[in-house]
């Protein structure tokens, strides 16, 4: 899954807490990066060996090369935005959501755990919109993972919230 929760030792007093690191996910690394834009131009490069040596290879290059250099800037973006980062951590005495966006200064939220409701949303801009709420301020989880791995994250989540609640009582 492309988020990871980290345990961490319980301190002097015994709490312990925890840390959740979310990514999008991408499912072509650099090295299939090359392989597409390969392919791609080999693919395309190929009709047109039947026309090799008369005008319509004039004709059809520079469409076959805006075809190649669109996928890459597409693919390019693709990676920028995988850049972004969400880091959670949940401590018995506090909640710090920081949402690392490239070319953004980072977001942070900060809060009271105890206070802190999770709620799984059909009617928000994403299927299955995670969103944690204290009561003032409403902030979104998530957002670029599937449905499923919102679900799944929002019973951990949970969890991890019940077990520091009950550590508190």
């Amino acid at each position: 899954m492309p988020y990871e929760w980290i345990d961490t030792a319980p301190d002097h007093s015994g709490a312990v807490s925890f840390r959740l690191e979310a990514w999008p996910y991408r499912s072509l690394p650099r090295k299939g990066f090359v392989w597409v834009i390969a392919l791609t131009a080999a693919g395309l490069a190929l009709p047109m060996l039947a026309v090799l040596g008369s005008a319509v290879l004039w004709g059809l290059l520079p469409f076959a090369l805006i075809v190649i250099w669109a996928l890459w800037q597409a693919i390019e973006r693709s990676y920028r935005t995988a850049a972004i980062r969400e880091v959670m951590e949940l401590t018995h005495g506090r909640l710090v959501l920081t949402r690392s966006d490239p070319g953004q200064p980072d977001r942070v939220w900060r809060t009271n755990p105890y206070w802190v409701r999770i709620a799984l949303r059909s009617n928000g801009p994403v299927e299955e919109y995670l969103v944690l709420t204290d009561g003032k301020r409403e902030v979104e989880l998530g957002a670029f993972l599937s449905p499923d791995e919102r679900q799944s994250l929002h019973g951990e989540l949970d969890e991890r919230l019940a077990s520091l609640r009950q550590g508190a009582g």
